[in-house]
């Protein structure tokens, strides 16, 4: 517009509507109020990190005398992880076919979108927690939980992957009156096979973190080991868990990060 400068025009366009002003207000005041009310203080986080270095400092000299413990909770965890990938990308396959809206008539993708939706709502902890309950101590309550886990990320990538898939290979396919097996094998999946990929991976890595997490609810893995390990006050034993922990998760994530690019995804 005339008689308007750059300068203000620009400066015109990061200027904050009063929609804007007010969702910012409500939000510090909410804040505010949450903080206030859950006993967060400033005098809290000082004795807490007191309280922290004392505890770190009882982390030393670590522990390394229960290799043979520590070595049966890391086994545990990485079957734990592995199992649980792989059957949880098995199942989501088929869930996320008939949760995808080209695929699928809409009972059949209610069907999909249900379970997704069951198993997303459910932290792999919580997960553990029922499984626990329903089968007992050990790992088999671990695998499925991830297993969940696994269905319920994968599944809704793999779906949504489907839906923005091209029609045409679909339709030439169905065109020569493939099955629908055909039509998945040869015009579905080579179109997400590169993304699916990718989804493993990252599940898998996942995986790896959250094996170590469902094992202090009892679900098996180097968890109970630790939570063990922090009940009999052993926090120089705590320490080599925790170190051996964060080594494999960094070695995971290498190992990760080096098929997919070995893979290109």
């Amino acid at each position: 517009m005339a008689g308007v400068s750059r300068h203000d025009t620009g400066r015109k366009a990061f200027t904050l509507g009063w929609s804007q002003k007010v969702l910012i207000a409500l939000t510090v005041v909410y804040v505010l109020w949450s903080l206030s009310t859950m006993g967060v203080s400033a005098e809290r986080l000082s004795a807490g990190w007191a309280q922290g270095a004392r505890f770190i400092a009882q982390m030393f000299p670590p522990e390394m005398g229960k290799m043979e413990e520590l070595w049966q909770g890391i086994k545990e965890t990485l079957q734990i992880a592995v199992l649980a990938t792989v059957i949880g990308l098995l199942l989501s396959l088929p869930v996320g076919l008939m949760s995808a809206s080209n695929m699928a008539p809409a009972p059949v993708r209610a069907v999909g979108r249900t379970i997704i939706a069951v198993c997303r709502a459910l932290h792999p902890v919580i997960s553990a927690i029922l499984f626990v309950k329903a089968v007992g101590f050990g790992p088999l309550a671990g695998i499925l939980a991830l297993v969940v886990a696994t269905v319920g990320f994968v599944g809704k990538l793999f779906a949504d992957a489907i839906e923005e898939i091209s029609p045409k290979p679909i339709e030439a396919i169905r065109a020569t009156g493939a099955s629908f097996m055909n039509v998945v094998l040869f015009g579905v999946l080579p179109q997400v096979i590169s993304r699916f990929v990718g989804f493993s991976t990252y599940q898998l890595d996942s995986n790896l973190r959250n094996s170590t997490m469902v094992g202090i609810v009892g679900a098996g893995g180097i968890g109970g080991v630790l939570f063990a390990a922090f009940l009999r006050y052993e926090y120089n034993f705590v320490f080599t868990i925790l170190f051996t922990v964060i080594a494999i998760i960094v070695v995971g994530e290498l190992v990760v990060g080096a098929v997919r690019k070995a893979l290109n995804v």
